[in-house]
């Protein structure tokens, strides 16, 4: 399917496991992709696999917990594409532990990362999408930010308020036919997970045992819902939190 022909997106996280995932997606379907990363090399090798198969792509080094980085990455956008159509507000941190152990650094850090670059960015991405009279943000909140897990308390609370600010970005701003929703992951195959779990002495099939579906969930399935609430084949869907857990979150 070529459901992003001639639209640009940007992509945050763009050189992580489910970023990546994210960004090969909408370029496999037309889509210029603007692959955002505090880590250029891993954006550079994102933007450069998509290039190598045909797509349209570029990296883009920023650190979107600084407003200014984020309304100058939007305006280079703009400026070199002339339009935005997707924002997919995917990157994200994990600082573990309770509130006694968590340090105010690693606090401060997951709001700055998780959501306040999402405000920032949203901010400067709007009033253009206003203008053109349209547009489709995704943002990457979580199932423990609607069920909580044990002593992750900070990456909790920023993922649940990712899941409000969703809503009450949608209800503001549909009547603008600007489309907000979030998906909210479970345990998924990433880079990041890899090192959680090598550092608790655990394994991924431990993991596995524990998602009713049998196994934990891909970056690439995660790439399929956000591409699918990116598309025009969901647009009377706004304000929806989307999880995407194997059913663990119920069980």
């Amino acid at each position: 399917m070529k459901r992003f022909e001639q639209k640009v997106a940007i992509v945050t996280g763009g050189g992580g496991g489910i970023g990546s995932a994210i960004s090969h997606r909408l370029a496999d379907e037309g889509a210029f992709v603007a692959v955002i990363d505090m880590d250029l090399s891993s954006a550079g090798s994102v933007a450069s696999d998509i290039s190598a198969k045909g797509g349209k792509a570029r990296a883009i080094c920023a650190d979107i917990s600084n407003a200014v980085a984020c309304a100058d990455l939007v305006a280079d956008v703009l400026r070199i594409n002339g339009r935005i159509d997707i924002l997919a507000n995917n990157a994200g941190i994990n600082r573990r532990g309770n509130l006694l152990t968590l340090t105010e650094g690693d606090w401060h850090a997951c709001f700055d990362v998780n959501l306040h670059s999402m405000f920032y960015l949203c901010r400067a991405v709007l009033p253009h999408m206003i203008e053109r009279g349209g547009g489709a943000i995704i943002n990457t909140a979580s199932q423990w930010g609607l069920h909580p897990a044990p002593n992750h308390i900070a990456y909790n609370v920023t993922k649940a308020a990712v899941a409000s600010f969703t809503q009450n970005l949608a209800r503001d701003y549909a009547p603008h036919k600007i489309r907000v929703n979030a998906v909210c992951p479970g345990e998924i195959h990433t880079p990041m997970l890899e090192a959680g779990v090598k550092r608790s002495g655990r394994t991924i099939a431990d993991l596995d045992r524990l998602v009713p579906f049998g196994r934990i969930g891909k970056p690439e399935e995660v790439a399929a819902l956000v591409a699918f609430l990116a598309s025009d084949e969901a647009q009377f869907m706004c304000g929806s939190l989307v999880e995407i857990t194997g059913a663990q979150a119920v069980a």
